[in-house]
């Protein structure tokens, strides 16, 4: 993997329809923006780690603070459209779309994400855990089944596999919304129309497996906290402040 360029951007955008203002929210002393991007600064597998943002309080909040930043435009539809400026800003190999909102990630994340382009036909990855008791039927815990090789066969807010008879099925996987593109595979999204699937589900990734893209599955190290409600801000916040003291 050294011979590869790998580029980590955190798309962070200030207007969020159920949590206002919800990356500059503080949580143990640090901005939730910086919390993500020194995780994955720490990693030490991706340089440069930037923020991407249309948003001048962004940018102030993040530079005063070490973090760099790519400005982006205000008219980007979703997260991948910022990734994707940015990849038009700083040449890399692979680009690893990193949320915003998830403060409780660690550098140890981005090793077994990162880790899988050392196989040649992976142009996509992400991430999964075992999914936890309380979220197996909770429609906003993605589940995703792979086969054995670790490709994604689908993602989907339905509980899959359905356990027919009942027999306890315990082996469902939540997935993780980090993601990691070769250059080409990024631009190819970009470049796709909204599928079918993915206007059911309302889930993004389905645009690339109906189109034929493959995307493959590591094993994260732990389960994580993305902050939608002021209720997932304070899990949050306690997570970080139990964790070395939120240092």
């Amino acid at each position: 993997m050294s011979k590869l360029r790998i580029a980590g951007i955190i798309p962070a955008r200030l207007g969020s329809t159920r949590l206002p203002r919800k990356v500059l929210r503080e949580l143990a002393g640090r901005p939730m923006v910086e919390w993500v991007w020194r995780a994955a600064a720490g990693s030490g597998l991706m340089d440069p780690v930037v923020v991407a943002t249309d948003s001048d309080e962004v940018a102030e909040v993040c530079l005063a603070r070490g973090v760099p930043v790519a400005m982006t435009s205000p008219n980007c539809a979703s997260g991948s459209d910022r990734v994707r400026e940015v990849a038009r800003q700083i040449e890399a190999d692979i680009y690893v779309n990193i949320q915003g909102d998830e403060p409780t990630l660690t550098p140890a994340f981005f090793a077994p994400l990162i880790g899988l382009f050392d196989r040649p036909e992976v142009q996509v990855a992400t991430l999964a855990v075992h999914c936890p008791a309380l979220d197996i039927n909770n429609p906003n815990a993605v589940k995703v089944v792979t086969a054995l090789d670790g490709k994604a066969l689908y993602f989907s807010r339905a509980t899959i596999p359905h356990d027919r008879d009942q027999e306890g099925f315990a082996g469902y996987r939540k997935h993780l919304g980090i993601y990691a593109y070769r250059k080409a595979a990024l631009e190819k999204f970009a470049e796709l129309p909204p599928g079918w699937l993915e206007s059911v589900e309302k889930l993004e990734q389905l645009r690339l497996l109906e189109a034929g893209i493959d995307i493959y599955v590591a094993g994260a190290p732990a389960d994580t906290i993305g902050v939608d409600t002021e209720e997932d801000l304070v899990r949050a916040e306690a997570a970080l402040m139990s964790r070395d003291g939120g240092s």
